[in-house]
């Protein structure tokens, strides 16, 4: 249980789907793009900046990846193949990426992972995660195979995958993760919602959800993207509570959508949030949540452990 040291909540109305832009709905998708000036490099003034939020996969994969967001999502500002994604970031002042993605589907899983320690093997600044399709045979084994290859986490996404975050074929993975002292990243948040997924996101992910998931197993390492976008509130609470959760930035702080940015989520424990890009899957410059969240007047230390700090600690790499 953590104090948080500021009123948090009570001076704060949480935002609602609406007034959050809903991110995406049917009469709005697909989003402008935003046309901003985008930055040659992070500015010298900013601590060490480790994005822990960048997405790879095989070129087949993100471009298909691509199509969908073209349709449903925002266009795709930066349409780079891995390695092209990892030298653009590295090129720019990030000390080291956090190299994320996901299986659409059963069978997927080890060569996605193979991929991503290979792209690890060929440059040290990455810290590649792992990934498996929750449910499927061999779960247990893929992953173990995976930190076999070095791979430093898992990453998981309700809303393309079609799980729940509290649902029994999940568990095979927690106790992977937990064994191996790895953390796992899924993107248990409500927000995107949109009709192509295959699921309803508003019915599979909520914070109480996740809550469960996070009593169940004290020892897991558990980070939700996007802020747990859009129960603020709710996550809010749920930081205040629990040690093993920790949240990241990625596309919040942008003010690309509607509504304000949830400031407050960044104060109540700057120690459990990272700093993520969503790169290149973004609609705007590069560099555009990097230079807001530095415009924020936080507390040198803060600003340090968010936009760096912070990621080190939970990937082991301090």
């Amino acid at each position: 249980m953590h104090d948080c040291p500021l009123p948090c909540l009570a001076d704060h109305a949480p935002p609602s789907r609406e007034a959050f832009g809903g991110w995406l709905s049917a009469d709005q998708a697909p989003l402008p793009a935003a046309n901003d000036e985008e930055g040659a490099r992070l500015s010298s003034s900013l601590p060490e900046v480790i994005d822990a939020h960048v997405h790879v996969f095989p070129e087949p994969v993100f471009e298909a990846l691509w199509r969908w967001f073209d349709q449903y999502g925002w266009p795709i500002r930066y349409k780079l193949k891995a390695r092209e994604v990892v030298q653009f970031l590295l090129s720019r002042g990030v000390s080291r990426i956090v190299a994320l993605h996901y299986a659409h589907k059963p069978g997927m899983a080890r060569a996605l992972n193979q991929f991503v320690a290979g792209l690890c093997r060929e440059e040290p600044r990455v810290v590649g995660l792992a990934t498996v399709l929750p449910g499927e045979p061999g779960a247990k084994e893929i992953l173990a195979e995976a930190f076999g290859m070095g791979l430093k986490g898992v990453k998981l996404h309700c809303h393309v995958q079609c799980f729940s975050p509290d649902e029994e074929s999940l568990h095979d993975v927690y106790e992977a993760c937990v064994r191996a002292n790895k953390p796992l990243v899924v993107h248990a948040g409500r927000e995107p919602k949109s009709p192509a997924y295959k699921c309803d996101t508003y019915e599979i992910c909520s914070a109480e959800r996740v809550g469960r998931v996070l009593a169940d197993y004290p020892g897991l390492k558990l980070c939700v993207p996007h802020l747990g976008a859009n129960e603020f509130d709710a996550y809010e609470r749920l930081m205040e509570r629990y040690d093993n959760l920790w949240l990241d930035t990625t596309m919040t702080m942008a003010e690309y959508f509607t509504g304000p940015p949830p400031v407050r989520l960044l104060h109540c424990r700057p120690e459990r949030v990272l700093y993520g890009s969503d790169f290149p899957n973004v609609p705007y410059a590069w560099d555009r949540e990097i230079k807001r969240l530095a415009a924020l007047g936080m507390r040198e230390i803060e600003l340090a452990g968010i936009v760096g700090g912070n990621a080190k600690r939970l990937y082991g790499s301090e």
